[in-house]
């Protein structure tokens, strides 16, 4: 994704300006004790774009005319509190219960024996409750600033999702989706960490990968061509804590 490349590309940078200048420069500590206390509290509130990679079946019948199925990412947010174990100096357990709202668009194109192009979009909507358990490994401070890997599991419950919805003799209009209600997803991000004068604030990036096909088949004209769907989800977040 352009948007993961150009954001790394960022965190890059803006690690190399803080570096030079902390190298120039010491400064005096905000925080000196924050990271030897046992326990942090804090919210987080970011936005996500929310991605699925999908896994199609070829063509029903020679006389098929579903062509193409594209998914189409959309834009989220995210709301969640932060409670941070610390396990050593530089090493986190931190556990963060999140509201999750997520879109994406499945784009269906039929093509007619007139050889006209018919768009059909299905959207896939969910409202996650996440429970997501992460480890942090932090860099050494730098003055004020910090730089930090997260990895982790995160079990998720859709409280939105078509996961008993009859689609049978629905028109094609009220068919929806069908998706599964809870998943678990594999985390990986990065961050930075500024410590101010009364509170920390960071920003993060991190991708979410669910493992196991989310989809429920059940035959229908939009279902049937589908053999998995596996969310993806890139979020950026903003973190503040006490």
């Amino acid at each position: 994704m352009k948007i993961v490349r150009h954001i790394l590309i960022l965190f890059a940078l803006i690690a190399l300006v803080v570096s030079e200048a902390g190298a120039q420069k010491r400064k005096s500590l905000n925080l000196p004790d924050f990271d030897r206390r046992r326990f942090h509290f804090g919210f987080i509130i970011g936005f996500n774009s929310s991605h699925m990679e999908m896994r199609r079946l070829g063509p029903q019948s020679p006389t098929d005319s579903l062509h193409v199925i594209a998914v189409v990412p959309q834009t989220g947010f995210n709301l969640g509190i932060v409670s941070s174990l610390g396990i050593s100096e530089y090493l986190k357990l931190r556990f963060v219960p999140s509201l999750s709202f997520a879109q994406r668009n499945l784009e269906y194109y039929f093509k007619r024996a007139d050889n006209t192009w018919i768009t059909e979009v299905k959207p896939v909507e969910s409202t996650y409750v996440q429970f997501p358990l992460n480890l942090k490994l932090k860099s050494k401070r730098l003055n004020n600033f910090a730089a930090y890997l997260i990895g982790g599991a995160n079990y998720s419950l859709d409280l939105i999702a078509d996961e008993n919805v009859d689609n049978v003799n629905k028109n094609r209009d009220d068919i929806v989706i069908k998706m599964k209600k809870s998943t678990i997803s594999l985390e990986v991000g990065t961050g930075v960490d500024f410590y101010m004068e009364y509170f920390k604030f960071g920003i993060e990036i991190k991708m979410s990968y669910t493992l196991e096909n989310t989809h429920i088949q059940d035959n229908t004209v939009y279902s049937t061509p589908i053999q998995g769907l596996y969310p993806r989800m890139f979020l950026l977040s903003f973190t503040f804590e006490g």
